[in-house]
């Protein structure tokens, strides 16, 4: 028994150190040692640039939109009884009523124009079915707000793009991103059919859309990881480039083993483990932020100010300050001056 006990003694000691020992299982670990090999090679410093940490989602009272209030005088409203739109009213006016969430507000505003227009035809009082008219026109014209409160305008949507979680994972097993995927695509063409005018659109779904985003965080993931990428990539782009302009790895362009050590890390660490997880980090981005960011860009006439440097940033694809924009560019530019560099010693890749 006591030799069991110092094994495992021994086993817990060790297991710290095999883990530092396999720096490509994790997004941080993974980019610092690639830049440290690269300039290895080069035989140059490596520069560890300040990784700008994404910035967090605006609060959310600085993205919901306050909603106009329409209330029927009591006396219009005890003249409504029989119509359906009397019951949808005094939800709205129980205790209860009066704090809905966003989800529940756009059914209640969904309701009520769908209640309100069956009962018009049902009253005698011109009067009344004129204010009716008006109640209807005003619900219409404030739709957008709560459709934007209901999606952008949620506490869960925060957990989604939460940063306290990491990186995107290396390898993850399956798709992470699935089901997330689906249901964005899934809000997105329901919130364009309510957006144009199709009010029968069924949001039975939309409950279980939010109670993903507030149980999952891979939005937020996706943008620590996009950030670091960019960081790190044109960390080592630039130590490439400072080769490039100085002395040549191979003289009159042939190889020599300086060279094979380089083309080696570059097919066996950039190709065969840095480029994966830049594989897998863009079709998530591609397979859920994309869905998110036709999402907002659909509720652009009603986005709030405060709202729209953060979409540019993290989620527009073609904003100038745009990050996924910038991790294309850095994805490229660090490619090019790999193949510039071995295109020196005859090494071009797929050359």
């Amino acid at each position: 028994m006591a030799a069991v006990r110092g094994r495992r003694w021994w086993l817990c000691l060790c297991l710290p150190l095999l883990a530092a020992c396999q720096p490509f299982n994790d997004a941080r670990p993974m980019m610092d040692e690639y830049l440290e090999r690269v300039a290895r090679v080069l035989d140059l410093e490596p520069h560890y640039s300040p990784i700008t940490p994404p910035r967090q989602m605006p609060r959310r009272r600085d993205r919901v939109l306050s909603m106009p209030e329409l209330e029927l005088g009591m006396l219009d409203f005890l003249s409504l009884y029989g119509c359906e739109l009397q019951y949808v009213v005094g939800e709205r006016n129980s205790i209860m009523g009066r704090v809905m969430q966003p989800a529940n507000r756009l059914r209640y505003e969904l309701r009520f124009i769908q209640a309100a227009r069956t009962c018009m035809p049902t009253l005698a009082d011109d009067d009344l079915r004129t204010v009716l008219a008006e109640a209807v026109a005003s619900k219409r014209a404030s739709l957008p707000l709560a459709v934007w409160n209901a999606t952008w305008g949620t506490a869960e949507v925060e957990t989604l793009f939460t940063l306290s979680k990491g990186d995107y994972p290396v390898a993850a097993e399956g798709n992470p991103v699935a089901d997330l995927s689906r249901e964005a695509r899934q809000l997105d063409a329901a919130v364009a059919r309510l957006l144009a005018g199709d009010l029968s659109v069924s949001l039975d779904f939309l409950d279980l859309v939010l109670q993903r985003w507030q149980a999952d965080y891979r939005a937020g993931q996706l943008l620590q990881s996009a950030s670091r990428l960019v960081t790190r990539l044109d960390d080592a782009t630039a130590l490439v480039r400072q080769r490039l302009e100085g002395r040549p790895l191979c003289l009159n362009g042939r190889p020599n083993p300086k060279a094979d050590i380089a083309r080696s890390l570059f097919f066996k660490i950039y190709i065969g483990r840095v480029q994966p997880y830049l594989s897998d980090v863009i079709r998530a981005r591609d397979a859920l932020i994309w869905p998110l960011a036709r999402l907002a860009e659909r509720q652009a006439d009603t986005m709030p100010e405060t709202f729209r440097p953060w979409y540019r940033r993290y989620l527009s694809s073609t904003a100038a300050d745009s990050l996924w924009r910038a991790l294309d560019r850095a994805i490229g530019d660090h490619t090019q001056a790999w193949q510039r560099l071995l295109e020196q010693c005859g090494m071009r890749p797929g050359g």
